[in-house]
């Protein structure tokens, strides 16, 4: 049972099945053409990723506190960009951007991926192209050093979970995690890899990748290699060396934001380690024929070290995507060279298969930058897209799209809109959309296509997308055809009537009901819309719900609690709620008010997750989407036949009424 999305290949997907094989059969044709050219030896790809790094963490971005001078010699020796972009605002998704040259939406990763008792089951496919399938036919041996984050379980031998980097068929994988990172992890023995032995005492993990990395290069000199050295620090909870931390903290400055001493620490070991590897590529005679790249995965968590740019980690604002992105090749790629060119994490795997002498064509999203580093040419390209559809810290569900200086963000849930033009105001604190009314709707219509292409959100719960009609129940008979439920089973069962069009319960003391029909969702594309009656106003469990159930002890049901004006999920299996690691929801809490007279409630589902839809009066609104593929796969029609559609009241005193209930298919 697999929780993976792969909606969304659409057009430009080429990312699995026939299509994954016609690519590597072209690969491989292109190779064998390559290798046949007498004397070329494709150039040798570090990718060095800092975790969690921010854009003015770096000294040659501009910090003076922070101490990173071996970078800084790579961005003085080589180039540095001032427009490089994280695929996403979080790990997980750049991660996946990064060995796939796709977007996040594209490879069904677009959050950070939970640990394993999430109810999802969320992996990157292995039926997705990745470096080794790329770079294989090339004769690149490929290899991950460190954090990988592409998988939601951590049981069983690694190299049998779903999405593991073995899978991908990367020949060799170092020091990745075991278990869930959760809140990091610096000094030996590490939680996260508890059958990883020490090589030194008191080893610290940072050094313990930048060795690893420096026995890799060594072990394959002879052949080309893409090495990704995934660091796991910067990320929280922070810990450094102590005599580090003792540095930064006796340093001018140390008590004065945006200076943060242990951080400081964590990143100097960081710096240390690209030293050795830049060291070992020139003791190995390897530096002329290796582009070595130093990046970030996403923005700060911490707002001011991304200063002037707006918002960090979780934002699609600047702060949260922009990123620093040096590039060193000595030979190829010019010394003090700054470029202003937008690049993203998805150029680096078509840039690596253009140098090793094929042609990304439009088999990827991303582009080859291989004429930039090489200052041979320019890049063609008109946009950049993000799409977040989730929650975290203080963020809702957003978009963006970038074209030449403008930049536009699109708030998912209501569709509101703000321009900003970055050639002017990189720190995005003037919306200038009313002033750019025609680039306003033509950058909108660009990522709402872009949206609907990747297919990231299934379509609102109209009659128009959703044609076929299952059941439309407008309680105006005896309800003798649905099944009533309480929950638990041995509960209070309260007073349940119907009249007026309305099924009403009435209760005094806790009641909980599920009502079900008699109808399985004809497939896994459905639409079941509630329309709510009157609510209680009373007690403390004024609820309705709305989704799909077999009995008692297992549905899958959105909820809307009138009393706090909040809306959530409720997972049951085997009498149990699965609901820990879903992504917090507490953001909507009062802004949803089903009361209204035309108000209604949308459980929207697309195989493996299902989407929330509100309706408050003025049309579908995008609330949320639940991944529940871990424990409830209901794409598979085996289980989706053992459920009906079905709606639900939850009160302790007054009554509550359901005007009304229908479900469509696509």
């Amino acid at each position: 049972m697999s929780g993976t999305i792969q909606q969304g290949f659409s057009r430009r997907g080429l990312l699995g099945g026939v299509a994954g094989a016609a690519l590597s059969v072209a690969l491989a044709t292109e190779a064998g053409a390559a290798r046949s050219r007498p004397g070329r030896r494709p150039p040798n790809i570090v990718f060095v990723s800092i975790d969690d790094l921010g854009w003015d963490e770096l000294g040659c971005y501009g910090n003076t506190f922070n101490e990173t001078p071996r970078i800084d010699r790579l961005a003085t020796e080589g180039m540095r960009f001032t427009n490089a972009y994280a695929a996403a605002p979080l790990c997980s998704p750049t991660r996946a951007a990064l060995v796939t040259g796709r977007y996040p939406a594209r490879t069904g990763i677009t959050d950070f991926l939970r640990g394993e008792n999430a109810a999802g089951d969320k992996h990157l496919s292995p039926d997705i192209p990745t470096v080794p399938d790329v770079l294989g036919p090339y004769g690149y041996t490929t290899g991950l050093i460190g954090k990988w984050h592409l998988t939601e379980t951590y049981s069983g031998r690694y190299d049998r979970r779903p999405g593991n980097p073995y899978a991908h068929g990367f020949d060799e994988v170092i020091a990745s995690e075991q278990r869930y990172i959760a809140d990091g992890d610096y000094f030996h023995p590490y939680s996260f890899m508890p059958q990883l032995p020490a090589r030194e005492p008191g080893e610290y993990l940072t050094d313990r990748l930048a060795a690893e990395a420096v026995d890799y290069l060594a072990r394959h000199r002879d052949r080309p290699f893409f090495l990704h050295v995934s660091n796991y620090a910067v990320h929280t909870a922070l810990a450094a060396k102590p005599e580090l931390i003792a540095k930064y903290r006796a340093k001018p400055g140390a008590d004065e934001a945006p200076n943060r001493p242990v951080l400081a620490a964590m990143l100097q070991s960081v710096d240390e380690q690209v030293g050795r590897i830049a060291d070992a590529l020139a003791d190995l005679g390897l530096a002329g024929d290796t582009l070595l790249l130093v990046t970030s995965d996403n923005g700060g968590p911490y707002r001011d070290a991304n200063r002037p740019l707006r918002g960090g980690k979780g934002d699609l604002y600047e702060g949260g995507i922009r990123v620093p992105l040096v590039a060193h090749w000595p030979g190829r790629v010019g010394a003090g060279r700054r470029d202003a060119t937008p690049t993203s994490t998805i150029d680096v795997l078509p840039t690596a298969l253009d140098l090793a002498g094929g042609d990304p064509g439009d088999a990827f999203d991303g582009t080859s930058i291989a004429p930039v580093l090489t200052g041979t040419g320019a890049v063609d390209r008109d946009t950049l897209f993000w799409v977040y559809p989730h929650f975290i810290g203080r963020t809702h569900p957003h978009a963006a799209v970038r074209s030449g200086r403008f930049k536009l963000v699109q708030h998912l849930r209501d569709g509101r809109t703000e321009l900003y033009h970055l050639g002017r105001d990189p720190g995005e604190t003037t919306d200038v959309s009313g002033h750019h009314v025609a680039k306003t709707r033509r950058l909108r219509a660009l990522l709402e296509a872009h949206i609907a292409d990747v297919g990231v959100l299934p379509a609102p719960p109209t009659p128009e997308n959703y044609p076929t009609l299952e059941l439309d129940e407008p309680f105006d008979t005896d309800p003798a055809r649905w099944s009533v439920l309480p929950v638990p089973a041995s509960s209070h069962a309260g007073e349940v009537t119907v009249a007026g069009g309305r099924l009403a319960v009435t209760t005094d003391e806790m009641t909980h009901l599920v009502f079900r029909s008699e109808i399985a969702p004809g497939s896994d594309a459905v639409a079941i819309v509630l329309d709510p009656g009157t609510f209680a106003e009373a007690g403390t469990q004024d609820t309705v719900f709305v989704g799909l159930a077999k009995d008692a002890d297992d549905y899958l049901l959105f909820r809307y609690h009138n009393g706090l004006r909040r809306v959530g999920w409720d997972l049951r299996v085997n009498g149990g709620l699965i609901t820990a690691g879903a992504e917090p929801l507490d953001n909507l809490d009062g802004t949803v008010n089903l009361t209204g007279p035309d108000a209604r409630y949308a459980f929207v589902l697309r195989g493996t997750s299902a989407t929330a839809y509100a309706d408050q009066g003025d049309g579908w609104e995008f609330l949320f989407t639940a991944d529940t593929g871990g424990a409830l796969d209901l794409s598979d029609p085996a289980v989706r036949s053992q459920y009906r559609y079905a709606a639900g009241v939850r009160l302790d005193d007054g009554t509550v009424t359901l005007d009304g209930l229908t479900a469509r298919t696509a």
